[in-house]
């Protein structure tokens, strides 16, 4: 048997040097196209960097990914902190990789507002998918972007389905604004709730509920199956009476237990058959241009924000207008003109 070779600190030194050189932009791409787990992740990394000299890089990655035509179906699952989502992922990416579909899942955990720190748990939580050859999972820092939802994630999706895989499923933190921004990149919008929670239908925000394309009551086991069928039976009333979708799509109810790994059959037909239902109609191509067209507004929005507070005049007189606003020596409305002037100047 041939012997390792010893773990020296100057071997060791070797290999932390290693990883810290950036491969090319035609290097990561190439290993991205491959199916390249570590490629990929450091090509995420890449995109994710908020460094202005990776940029380029990260751009032309990007762009070559993009000219991979692919299949893929984006999943967005959201629910109230307690719901089960990585449990419910966990069984469902294995589920989907059962029957040989490649499943990435991005997980955005909650960060610190104040360290900026993140859990990024959920690969502890999803202990056997992890370890399955046709999953990867990526948890990423929400950071202070809108809802906990990263910047990037957009990018990070064309990544992995250049990457090859079938089916991205995209984890909110179930607070605030993320589901709309998930909303607004995915598929299929999947609400998870708990049986008899109580105030099954008072708890909910009806923005979500108009959002949903479908609801699933987890933890639909034991003692809970009874509660589960009665709140089922609740939020199918209740999407009653709401107007149909743009296309035609009436959200179901279904129940399942992630943990038991029951329902989750039914809840892949209902998202296949939503699916060829909206390619069959050109919708699921239409939505996904306007997605596109709107990550184009919403990336402007950003690049332009970014470019004006990095201003160096703006920000000397910011702090000043800031005072004077806070004092009614102006208006704000008088003090963003200033600044925009500024800005121009």
């Amino acid at each position: 048997m041939k012997s390792q070779p010893k773990t020296t600190p100057a071997r060791i030194s070797k290999i932390q040097d290693s990883r810290k050189i950036i491969p090319s932009a035609e290097e990561l791409t190439s290993g991205v196209l491959q199916g390249n787990k570590t490629a990929l992740a450091r090509a995420i990394t890449l995109v994710e960097s908020t460094k202005r000299e990776n940029l380029e890089k990260a751009n032309t990655i990007i762009e070559k990914c993009l000219a991979k035509k692919t299949d893929s179906i984006r999943i967005g699952i959201t629910g109230v902190p307690g719901v089960g989502k990585s449990t419910f992922i966990e069984s469902f990416g294995r589920k989907l990789t059962s029957i040989g579909k490649k499943v990435a899942v991005l997980a955005v955990d909650p960060s610190s507002t104040q360290t900026k720190g993140s859990i990024l748990g959920d690969k502890t939580r999803m202990e056997e998918l992890v370890k399955d050859d046709k999953a990867f999972i990526r948890p990423s820092p929400s950071g202070v972007s809108l809802g906990g939802v990263t910047r990037k994630t957009r990018e990070t999706i064309i990544l992995c389905e250049a990457a090859g895989y079938d089916v991205i499923l995209i984890e909110t933190v179930g607070v605030g604004q993320s589901e709309t921004a998930v909303h607004s990149m995915v598929d299929f919008f999947l609400l998870l709730k708990l049986p008899g929670a109580g105030d099954e239908l008072q708890g909910i925000k009806r923005g979500i509920i108009e959002m949903a394309d479908a609801i699933v009551i987890n933890k639909a086991d034991g003692d809970n199956i009874k509660r589960a069928r009665n709140a089922s039976v609740e939020f199918s009333r209740a999407l009653h009476l709401y107007p149909p979708k743009e296309n035609g799509w009436t959200p179901k109810v279904l129940s399942c237990s992630a943990l038991e790994n029951t329902g989750l059959d039914e809840i892949w037909d209902m998202i296949s058959n939503y699916i060829a239902e909206n390619k069959s109609t050109n919708f699921f191509t239409s939505k996904r241009q306007n997605q596109n067209k709107n990550w184009l507004i919403q990336t402007l929005d950003d690049q332009l924000k970014q470019l004006f507070y990095q201003d160096k005049e703006v920000a000397s007189a910011l702090q000043k207008l800031i005072d004077d606003v806070i004092n009614d020596r102006i208006s704000p409305f008088r003090a963003a003109e200033k600044l925009l002037k500024t800005h121009h100047k």
